[in-house]
């Protein structure tokens, strides 16, 4: 009997084991079309960047600092389209702790430009910029772990 419940559970165990491996190989083929979209991305966007340097260059004789910093802004946006479409819903709990930890890098930046001098051509401005960032990123980590934990709920059992 003891011999009979001991096969049971080696083969229970080996379907477990079997159905983990199933769902790696699951989450590593998604991880890899992600790869995929990003390399596509990243294509596309040194593409978008070339025509804008010829376009700057044509026009007043070299790209200037403003053509480099919009490059970058398009390459962020690509980049990041293509990572948060390409990230699965098993993931999105993880994302949302991320993001909420890089709008706490944001708002010690945003109080840092808060406390500027007005006294320097820039100090009203940076005051008013610091305030607005500190404000967007507070929302943004308010609403992430509030999300978050209506995530982890879903995962939790129902009592009867």
């Amino acid at each position: 009997m003891a011999e009979q419940a001991s096969e049971t559970s080696a083969v229970e165990a080996a379907k477990n084991v079997e159905d983990a491996a199933q769902a790696l190989k699951q989450a590593a083929d998604s991880a890899e079309a992600s790869a995929q979209n990003l390399a596509e991305a990243s294509e596309q966007a040194n593409s978008l960047i070339g025509q804008i340097n010829s376009i700057a260059e044509a026009v007043a004789g070299g790209p200037s600092d403003f053509v480099y910093l919009l490059a970058i802004f398009i390459l962020a946006i690509f980049v990041g389209y293509y990572v948060v479409w390409s990230v699965t819903p098993a993931l999105h709990t993880p994302l949302m702790s991320v993001t909420n930890a890089i709008s706490s890098v944001v708002i010690v930046g945003a109080l840092i430009a808060v406390g500027a001098d007005f006294v320097t051509a820039a100090g009203g401005a940076s005051k008013l910029f610091g305030f607005l960032a500190v404000t967007l990123a507070s929302v943004n980590i308010f609403g992430g772990f509030l999300v978050t934990q209506r995530m982890l709920a879903m995962y939790k059992k129902k009592e009867a």
